[in-house]
C-alpha cells in the first residue's frame, strides 16, 4: 500500500525509472493476454490501469505488479465463451467484467475469513501439471495467428487437426514476422536482461511493419485503439450467467492466488519483509473488482513483470502507477502509435510467454523422487490438454483435494529400529540391519488418527502381532496432530483385543493435548499412564525390563 506519508525523497527517482521500464512491457503483454482471453486488445490496456490504481491502494506489497496473465487469460477464454451473445461482441466484455468482480469477491471473502490457507490446496505436482499442460494448449491456439490465418475448432484435437488441415492459407510475411519476433524473446534474454525484450521486439517490428507496409502484404494489424478510458460502469447480464461463471471465478482465484502468494513470498523473502497472504487476498480481489468496473478482466500478480520492477530498482507501488500514467497517456494522446503492430507479434508474447509456464524439469525431479507424483503431474496435464482448460483446473483442484485425503486415509505406517551409526530409531524398510529389541515391536504411525484411517491403524498393528508375536507395541506418535471419537474407540477396542492375547500397548512422544484428549474419551482407564514415555530409548528401557521382571498388568 502507498503511503504518500512514509515514502522518502529518495526513493522518486528509482521509483520513475522502474515504472518507465516496467510500462514497456505493461502495454504489449496486456494486449496479447486480452486477444488470448478472447477480448479486444484495448481491454487488457484498461485492466492494467485499473488494477495496478486499485493495487496501489489496497495492496500491501511494495513490489507486487498485477495485470492481465497467461495462466488466467485461458479460464477466462473458457469461462465467457459459452455465454457469449452471437452478434454482441460487448457481451463479452460484460462477461468478462461480470468474471472479474465474482473472482475479486471471493479472494476479499477469503481474505476477510482469513482463509489464506487455501493458497496451498494445490500441490506442487498438479500445479506444474495444470502449468505445462495450460502451456500446450495456449501455444496450439496461437500457431494459426502466428502463421496468419484462423480456424473456428474448440478443443485441442480439434484445433491442432484445424491448424494441420490450414496450412495451406499460411500467409509467408505473417509467419516470418512472427518467427522473428518469438526469436528476439528467445534469444535476447540470453544474451543481456538489462533490455527487455518484449520492447525491443514490440517497437522493432512495429517500426518495420510501417515501413515495409506489411498490412499491404495481407499482415493482419492491431489498428488503433479507441481513445480515452472507460467510464466505471456495473458489468452485469443476468443471474443466470452469474451462477454460470462461478465455476471459471472459483478456478482462477486458485491458480491466481497460488501464483501471488508464491511470488510475494519470493520477493518478499529477497527484502526481508513478511507475507500476509489475507491482506495479499483483499489488495488482489480489490484489484480485480476495481478492474471489472472499467471493462477489464480478471487479474493475477506477475512473476516477470515484478522482476523487471524489482530489477529496475523499484521501491514502492509507486512504480505502478507511474507504469498505469504511462499507458493512459497512450490512450488518450497516442492512441495510433501502435496501428502496425502485428497480430502475429502478439501471438509470439502469448507463445513465450506459454513456454514460461511450462516446468519439464520439475516432471524430471518427480520421476526421480516420487513416481506417484510423476503420474498425478501428467494427469493433471491430461486434463487441461484434452478435457479444456476450465475442466482441467476442476480435475486439478479435484486432485489435489483426493491427494490430500489419499496421503491421510492410507497414511504409512512403519516398524522401526535402532541404528547406532544414525543415532535414535529409524524405519526397518530402509535399515534392516537396524537393532530391535524381542518381544517389543515400535511402530510408527505417520497422521493423525481419525476416521478415515483408524481401519487402517487396527489392521496394520493387528499384522504386527500376527507376524512378531511381540509382548509389547511400542507406538510412536510424534506425528499423530488428532485423534477423533471413532479413532479413539477403535484404539480401545484394539487395546482389549490384544490384552486378551497378552499384547500391550505403550506410547512415545504423545502430545500434551492428545494426553488430554485420551482422558476427556475415558480411554485412561485402558490406556494406562504408566505406559505413555517421552522417548523410544526410555519406553524399551522400561518394557525391557518389565517384561524380565515379570508379566504386565492387566491393562495395557
Amino acid at each position: 500500500m502507498l503511503n504518500p506519508r512514509t515514502y522518502e525523497r529518495g526513493w522518486l527517482r528509482f521509483d520513475l525509472v522502474a515504472g518507465i521500464v516496467l510500462a514497456a512491457i505493461l502495454v504489449p503483454q496486456g494486449m496479447a493476454y486480452a486477444e488470448l482471453a478472447g477480448l479486444p486488445p484495448v481491454t487488457g490496456l484498461y485492466t492494467t490501469i485499473a488494477c495496478l490504481v486499485a493495487y496501489a491502494i489496497f495492496g500491501p506489497s511494495r513490489v507486487l505488479v498485477l495485470g492481465p496473465d497467461s495462466s488466467v487469460s485461458p479460464l477466462i477464454l473458457a469461462s465467457i465463451t459459452p455465454l457469449v451473445v452471437v452478434g454482441d461482441p460487448g457481451s463479452a466484455i460484460v462477461l468478462a467484467g461480470m468474471l472479474a468482480v465474482l473472482v475479486g469477491l471471493i479472494e476479499i471473502g477469503l481474505g476477510v475469513a482469513k482463509l489464506g490457507f487455501v493458497a496451498d490446496l494445490l500441490s506442487s505436482e498438479v500445479r506444474v501439471g495444470y502449468m505445462n499442460g495450460l502451456a500446450v494448449t495456449i501455444i496450439v491456439g496461437q500457431l494459426p495467428k502466428l502463421f496468419g490465418f484462423s480456424t473456428d475448432a474448440d478443443g485441442f484435437v480439434d484445433e491442432l487437426t484445424a491448424f494441420w488441415n490450414g496450412l495451406d492459407q499460411t500467409n509467408r510475411t505473417t509467419l516470418i514476422t512472427g518467427l522473428a519476433v518469438l526469436l528476439v524473446l528467445l534469444v535476447l534474454p540470453r544474451i543481456t536482461t538489462r533490455i527487455p525484450a518484449v520492447l525491443v521486439a514490440i517497437v522493432g517490428v512495429t517500426v518495420v511493419s510501417a515501413l515495409l507496409g506489411l498490412a499491404d502484404e495481407g499482415v493482419k494489424t492491431v489498428g488503433t485503439l479507441p481513445q480515452g478510458f472507460p467510464t466505471p460502469s456495473l458489468p452485469w447480464t443476468s443471474a443466470s450467467d452469474a451462477v454460470a461463471l462461478m465455476v471459471g471465478a472459483v478456478g482462477i482465484t486458485m491458480v491466481s492466488l497460488t501464483d501471488t502468494i508464491a511470488t510475494a513470498s519470493s520477493f518478499a523473502a529477497r527484502r526481508g519483509d513478511e507475507v500476509d497472504a489475507n491482506a495479499e487476498m483483499i489488495g488482489v480481489g480489490a484489484s480485480n473488482v476495481v478492474a471489472g468496473f472499467f471493462q477489464g478482466f480478471a487479474v493475477s500478480v506477475s512473476s516477470s513483470r515484478t522482476a523487471v520492477a524489482d530489477q529496475s530498482g523499484a521501491r514502492t507501488q509507486l512504480t505502478g502507477l507511474v507504469g498505469a500514467g504511462l499507458v493512459a497517456l497512450l490512450l488518450l494522446v497516442f492512441n495510433g502509435l501502435l496501428a502496425d503492430l502485428p497480430q502475429t507479434a502478439l501471438a509470439a508474447v502469448v507463445i513465450v510467454a506459454a513456454l514460461s509456464l511450462a516446468d519439464l524439469p520439475a516432471l524430471a525431479r518427480f520421476a526421480r523422487l516420487r513416481r506417484s507424483s510423476l503420474v498425478l503431474s501428467l494427469v493433471a496435464s491430461a486434463g487441461v490438454i484434452f478435457l479444456g482448460v476450465l475442466q482441467g483446473i476442476v480435475v486439478a483442484i479435484v486432485l489435489a483435494i483426493l491427494l490430500f485425503f489419499r496421503r491421510n486415509w492410507w497414511p504409512h505406517g512403519t516398524v522401526l529400529a535402532e541404528v547406532p551409526e544414525l543415532g535414535g530409531w529409524h524405519a526397518v524398510s530402509v535399515h534392516p540391519e537396524g537393532r530391535q529389541v524381542d518381544g517389543i515391536v515400535v511402530f510408527r504411525w505417520e497422521a493423525p488418527l481419525f476416521f478415515a484411517n483408524a481401519g487402517q491403524f487396527r489392521d496394520q498393528v493387528r499384522a504386527l502381532v500376527r507376524d512378531s508375536s511381540p509382548a509389547y507395541v511400542v507406538l510412536q506418535c510424534e506425528a499423530v496432530t488428532d485423534i477423533d471419537v471413532t479413532a479413539a474407540e477403535v484404539l480401545k477396542d484394539l487395546d482389549e483385543e490384544l490384552n486378551a492375547k497378552g499384547v500391550h500397548l505403550a506410547f512415545v512422544e504423545l502430545r500434551d493435548r492428545l494426553a488430554d484428549l485420551i482422558v476427556r474419551y475415558d480411554l485412561d482407564a485402558t490406556l494406562q499412564a504408566e505406559h505413555f514415555y517421552a522417548s523410544v530409548e526410555e519406553a524399551v528401557a522400561a518394557l525391557a525390563s518389565e517384561r524380565d521382571g515379570g508379566p504386565a498388568g492387566a491393562g495395557s
